[in-house]
């Protein structure tokens, strides 16, 4: 599995020949390779400092690294992740970055940049991923749920109630354990129940569903004894343009895909789009944190850093020992507000997930 570093150096002497010597070590040891990550000049004053650190803050939150986790979380499969990555070469844009200035102009703030990125592109596509969730996860509720859930268009026929002027049909959920029950006091819920009407439409592993015919002047009373009873009626009405629209949408369903079908699709369409604005979020933090830890005016230079999983520690070691002159408390242990001891170092680096990927 690969691993990709986002470091970042200031352009004095000491830590250019400190460059040169990491590009030598990592080729030599074969380590990683290296690569220019390149990120435009942003826009920022020296009297607006404490809103960059503002929006440090938002940016550099942990729950960022989870929106492509969230966007990918149907999608664990091998062969669903080579479809995705099939929409975009991930390694290659990443190695070849251009910010997309038409899309995210570098004249804009700092803070409005990270709305952009952040809320409008990656959280409204959060939005939209739980929104065909949770759609799909009610069509199937309906169509393979309980008998208190699912839709009863498939199961109820019009001939199973009696509806007139003064009889109506009730459907009621009744526990297996007390089927005996149900038939020896169903006609005693109300005096109005019309006498050997109950008739058991479908079971399943928890109950069965039963129609009974009452008058409708009674119903009210007969659903407060069968809850006291403990039977539950469902409520239902025959609505033949629903059952039509209904069936309708299964034979759709089955006939593309399997339901998780439904996610493969929309995080094909979406997945480009997700993953080109994490990085873009990705670029914008290691600027934030340039300027922050080197100071003004802007002076640094990014690099990509390619290594295998397995030969990450020893990398990182490296990146510590041959830019330990930029910090060197970095190995003395402090409590910095907002950030973790093992997310400091004496360079700024900072890790791209790949778990979720399959890069080739």
């Amino acid at each position: 599995m690969t691993d990709l570093w986002l470091i970042s150096v200031p352009l004095d002497k000491a830590s250019l020949i400190s460059v040169e010597k990491l590009k030598r070590t990592i080729a030599k040891k074969n380590l990683a390779s290296c690569c220019r990550f390149s990120i435009p000049e942003l826009k920022v004053r020296f009297c607006i400092t404490y809103s960059i650190r503002g929006c440090m803050r938002e940016v550099m939150e942990q729950s960022d690294d989870k929106v492509l986790e969230n966007a990918l979380a149907n999608g664990g499969e091998s062969d669903s992740l080579s479809v995705f990555c099939s929409s975009v070469d991930l390694m290659s844009y990443v190695t070849k970055f251009q910010w997309d200035k038409a899309k995210y102009p570098t004249t804009l703030p700092l803070s409005s940049l990270a709305d952009i990125i952040n809320k409008a592109e990656l959280r409204s596509r959060v939005l939209a991923y739980n929104s065909v969730k949770t759609s799909l996860q009610s069509f199937d509720h309906k169509t393979h749920g309980s008998l208190q859930t699912c839709s009863l268009n498939d199961i109820v026929r019009r001939e199973d109630l009696v509806v007139s002027e003064y009889l109506t049909t009730l459907l009621v959920l009744v526990s297996r354990g007390s089927y005996l029950q149900w038939e020896r006091t169903y006609e005693s819920l109300s005096q109005f129940v019309v006498p050997r009407s109950s008739r058991k439409l479908l079971e399943d592993g928890e109950g069965g569903l039963f129609a009974v015919t009452l008058f409708k002047r009674a119903v009210c009373e007969f659903k407060a004894n069968a809850q006291d009873s403990k039977f539950s009626v469902r409520e239902y009405s025959f609505d033949v343009e629903e059952k039509r629209q209904q069936e309708k949408k299964h034979v759709i369903l089955m006939c593309t895909s399997p339901p998780q079908g439904i996610f493969v699709r929309w995080l094909k369409v979406n997945f480009s789009e997700v993953f080109v604005a994490w990085i873009h979020l990705k670029a914008l933090r290691v600027f934030v944190e340039s300027v922050l830890r080197y100071g003004l005016p802007v002076n640094y230079q990014a690099l990509l850093l390619q290594s295998d999983k397995k030969r990450s520690k020893k990398l990182r070691e490296e990146l510590s020992s041959l830019f330990m002159h930029l910090d060197p408390t970095a190995t003395v242990s402090l409590d910095i507000p907002g950030i973790c001891q093992q997310e400091y170092s004496s360079v700024i680096c900072f890790h791209v997930n790949t778990n979720l990927l399959e890069l080739s």
